[in-house]
């Protein structure tokens, strides 16, 4: 049954996608951050649906009459920078023949990236792009947080199978991602119960991240929350809310997950804590040793031989840093780090320039939570392999449209006209305050 909803709502929305071409960005989204045909049993599990989608997203932009480019900004172009130097460390990596596989999976994500971007032109677009990818996401929250309730928290809530999140730490990490949208949206709610609903999964999102036992989604969550209470508008409320909910989140928890959170002081005895040290010491050597970096595929025996302390001991990156460093060397990890610095001040030059504009107090709430966001993920994001993640990239292009909107929006707006100053010769009219003039129609 599950086969035949999502076959239907994918070819159902195919004809709306050549009418209204945005409409492809949120199926595609939908269909790669969700996997809505993971969730069947049948023949929709293998269905190339994401390639029907995007297909078809491509001839409806073809044949449209509206023109659609990628917006050119400094964020723009550094991300396709980093594109064009991926590949070029594709042609030296250490394993060429092995990293084909890899570099198609990287170039479709970026490639539909930039498919998006260039869809995204309204502020309805990125609030659907938001909405998008907090539906998809906050699905496996909502039924991981019941699922953890429903438990007593005995069992670690993990991700969809075959996905960039089907790991207990990394579903942790995106539910992180997304509590900040998620309480940006609810501004936008009118409705009581929308309201609560949308509460309800931000509570239900928080104890499924914590029931992942991810230590490090436990120090990105605490990232996270204190900037929220930081970025909040009123902390005064938000402050309580996270004194009450914090505690008893905690007292919910297991002995196993205490057990398992407190080896983060001891990380020197844990086996999968020095593995990961280990994997990023080869990353650093191999970067010091080759200018291009190791390109894609490099976590084997061989690799780990040549540059790692422990040989034997091989690991993936747990990094997206080190994950970037060792694949792509030292310019890859800086034209990463510029990604990621350029997106964050493109978020403080909405939140500065949107005070002028009282109209985009919108776009100011917004660039609020996708920093926080973003923060959510660069702190959980040392500690795992995500760097190709898609959704940061995503909500990378929200943050760049918000910005463009707001800066046609400045434009938009007409200087006042000077006033030149009355003489003194002139006769001056008499003063009045708001309400005189009624005042003086009224009968005494």
């Amino acid at each position: 049954m599950r086969d035949f909803i999502v076959a239907a709502l994918v070819f159902g929305s195919l004809p709306y996608i050549f009418k209204r071409p945005w409409f492809g960005m949120v199926m595609w989204i939908w269909i790669s951050v969700m996997n809505p045909h993971s969730q069947g049993w049948g023949f929709a599990r293998d269905f190339p649906f994401a390639a029907i989608i995007a297909g078809t997203m491509v001839l409806s932009i073809l044949f449209s009459r509206e023109k659609f480019r990628m917006p050119l900004t400094a964020v723009t172009g550094t991300f396709l920078l980093f594109i064009a130097w991926m590949c070029v460390t594709a042609l030296f990596a250490i394993h060429p023949d092995q990293v084909g596989t890899q570099w198609v999976k990287v170039m479709k994500i970026m490639g539909m990236t930039i498919v998006v971007a260039m869809l995204v032109t309204e502020r309805r677009h990125i609030e659907w792009l938001v909405w998008t990818v907090v539906v998809s996401i906050g699905y496996y929250g909502v039924k991981g947080g019941i699922f953890t309730i429903r438990s007593g928290a005995q069992y670690r809530v993990w991700g969809p199978i075959g996905t960039f999140i089907d790991g207990n730490n990394e579903i942790a990490l995106a539910l992180i991602m997304i509590i900040p949208l998620m309480y940006y949206l609810l501004s936008l709610v009118q409705h009581k119960w929308g309201k609560r609903a949308m509460i309800a999964s931000m509570l239900l999102c928080g104890i499924a991240s914590i029931a992942s036992y991810s230590r490090g989604a436990a120090i990105a969550m605490a990232a996270m929350m204190f900037f929220l209470w930081l970025k909040s508008k009123n902390k005064a409320v938000m402050g309580s809310l996270l004194v009450l909910c914090i505690p008893v989140a905690l007292l919910i928890m297991p002995d196993q997950w205490h057990a398992r959170i407190d080896t983060i002081n001891t990380y020197q005895e844990d086996d999968s804590a020095m593995g990961r040290i280990n994997a990023w010491r080869m990353a650093f050597n191999l970067a010091n040793d080759r200018f291009f970096g190791g390109g894609f595929e490099i976590y084997d025996p061989e690799v780990f031989h040549r540059y790692a302390p422990i040989p034997e001991d091989v690991h993936a990156a747990h990094s997206i840093y080190f994950q970037i460093l060792g694949e792509h060397g030292w310019i890859g990890l800086w034209l990463y780090l510029t990604l990621l610095i350029l997106t964050w001040r493109t978020g403080s030059w909405i939140i500065r320039n949107s005070v002028k504009l009282p109209e985009f107090e919108w776009a100011a709430n917004l660039a609020r939570m996708l920093q926080v966001s973003q923060l959510g993920f660069m702190v959980g994001g040392a500690f795992l392999s995500l760097a190709y993640f898609d959704v940061p990239y995503y909500l990378m292009v929200a943050m760049v449209v918000t910005r463009i909107l707001v800066e046609r929006g400045l434009r938009d707006v007409k200087p006042l006209p000077v006033r030149r100053a009355p003489s003194v010769f002139a006769v001056q009219p008499p003063t009045t305050v708001p309400g005189d003039e009624k005042a003086r129609h009224e009968p005494v």
